[in-house]
């Protein structure tokens, strides 16, 4: 096995881990699965700087050949008379989608030290999700991904069904049902490339050379964008999500909105652009005005939010509106910014709901109005939310303003395939937004933290222990890396877009 399997596996093999030691020595679960978590990260952080070294060289070739290239590639015959394969690899894409995944299971596990019920099946099913999430950035082959999308999707269920809060089993069933839709039009559409290719087989590079015919692709395109789209919080299609953030645990909500929601926008990009970018053309400019949509519903549905929990999933809602409408722009400037807001948003609404988690498990309150002053008893707690809530209204120096601005820009750019008109005035509904992110935020942190101390049990509550602290530290400090410095962060995603703007450009 190379790099990239071991990518893949290390997260079930520490699952194993933490399911071979007895219920009782639930301390020892707790440090095998930070431990196993941050091997994960330094084995994500060894692929980006092998990526890195290796796609220096070819970076020119790469750009002027616009062609696809892969990294690491392992490629191991499963089923042949299907054409199934185990075909891993990766690109700058997908690298920024591992170090993600990385970042936020590492902080989630420290973040969840607070479970004390079947912490066992706690961790080995939020493991087995983690194994899921790794699997879809890294597959290459149709049959595979989607067989690690389910594995990313079904533990959810589970994980919100008996660790979670309030109407725990409605949230439940109503986000795996809804999900399990959209996986529904994506298996459709899987096949439908297998066939209609004509190659017998489920290799997305191989599919990838074939010039689909353009009816195909029309009512194709459609079929994959929204069936991504569902887990990305595609409107009207996601009122799952707000049920399902406000009723998971914290770990759980943090994986949920920092990378679960994160394959909809990827196989949007990677799967949708790629193999039908004729439909893309076709229905782009419809998604780009669907999206914006999004963009301010989100918005406008977390002002008159009173938990903090609803109040960060609608924010959610509207920030995976940006990578959406980033893909529909159909630009290199718009893939840029979809790619760096998933990067952002997930690592900004991880460290949003773990700090939500953190400050529940003191106060036993999410209710907004009930609390008050909270800064003078948790100033490490307040900060880190300052510093989230900043990066969610697009500060600059912050990652949150580097990816939107990208976003915004390739709306404002336009495109050879659709109205540049329409599209500017879709780019500036869409910026309206940022007023109303900066109302919510600021004030839903003002009455949480500012002011006097509402309730007088507040006043003998306690700051962030050393793993929260190592936990929120570690998210802040890559919102404020990537946002002074995303050169680097940039050049590492550029060259494989150029992939799929040739595709869009014949």
């Amino acid at each position: 096995m190379g790099l990239v399997s071991w990518i893949i596996i290390m997260p079930f093999l520490t699952m194993l881990a933490v399911v071979s030691v007895p219920d009782r020595h639930w301390r020892m679960i707790r440090w095998i699965s930070a431990f196993g978590t941050g091997i994960s990260l330094a084995l994500a952080v060894t692929l980006t700087v092998r990526f890195w070294h290796a796609a220096a060289g070819d970076a020119t070739t790469m750009i002027a050949a616009k062609a696809t290239k892969l990294y690491f590639v392992e490629r191991i015959p499963w089923f042949e008379s299907l054409g199934i394969q185990y075909f891993v690899g990766t690109d700058g894409i997908s690298v920024a989608m591992v170090i993600l995944t990385s970042i936020i299971i590492f902080t989630g596990s420290l973040a969840s030290w607070y479970v004390d019920n079947r912490v066992k099946e706690f961790y080995a099913l939020l493991l087995l999700l983690v194994t899921g999430v790794f699997g879809v950035f890294l597959s290459f082959d149709l049959f595979l991904f989607f067989m690690f999308y389910e594995l990313a999707v079904l533990p959810m269920y589970l994980l919100i069904g008996i660790w979670g809060t309030g109407p725990k089993e409605y949230s439940a069933m109503k986000l795996t049902l809804m999900l399990l839709v959209g996986s529904a039009f994506v298996l459709v559409g899987f096949l439908a490339f297998y066939h209609v290719s004509g190659l017998k087989t489920f290799d997305l590079i191989r599919l990838g050379e074939i010039a689909y015919a353009d009816g195909f692709q029309r009512w194709m395109f459609p079929m994959i964008f929204v069936g991504f789209g569902v887990l990305g919080a595609l409107y009207p299609l996601h009122t799952w999500s707000p049920d399902g953030h406000s009723s998971a645990p914290t770990a759980v909500s943090m994986l949920h909105a920092g990378v679960l929601m994160k394959l909809g926008g990827y196989g949007a990009l990677r799967i949708g652009i790629y193999l039908l970018p004729e439909g893309a053309k076709w229905w782009g400019i419809f998604f780009m005005a669907l999206t914006t949509i999004n963009i301010l519903y989100g918005a406008l549905g977390a002002i008159r939010q009173t938990d903090l929990k609803y109040f960060t999933a609608y924010s959610s809602v509207s920030h995976c509106g940006f990578v959406l409408f980033g893909v529909a722009t159909l630009n290199m400037m718009g893939f840029k910014g979809a790619v760096l807001q998933m990067f952002s948003h997930g690592i900004m609404t991880g460290l949003f709901f773990g700090l939500i988690g953190m400050v529940y498990g003191r106060t036993h309150t999410r209710v907004i109005p009930e609390m008050g002053g909270l800064g003078k008893v948790m100033p490490w707690l307040a900060t880190t939310f300052y510093i989230a809530g900043l990066a969610s209204l697009g500060l600059p120096g912050l990652s949150g303003f580097v990816a939107e601005t990208h976003v915004f820009l390739g709306g404002f750019f336009g495109n050879d395939f659709s109205s540049h008109l329409l599209m500017k005035t879709l780019t500036i509904i869409a910026t309206m937004s940022i007023v109303v992110t900066a109302v919510y935020v600021l004030r839903g942190l003002a009455q949480v933290f500012q002011g006097p101390i509402t309730d007088h049990h507040f006043d003998e509550l306690t700051d962030a222990t050393w793993p929260e602290r190592i936990a929120t530290g570690v998210l802040v400090a890559t919102l404020l890396v990537v946002g002074l410095l995303p050169g680097p962060f940039i050049n590492l995603i550029e060259p494989s877009i150029y992939p799929l703007l040739n595709r869009l450009h014949g």
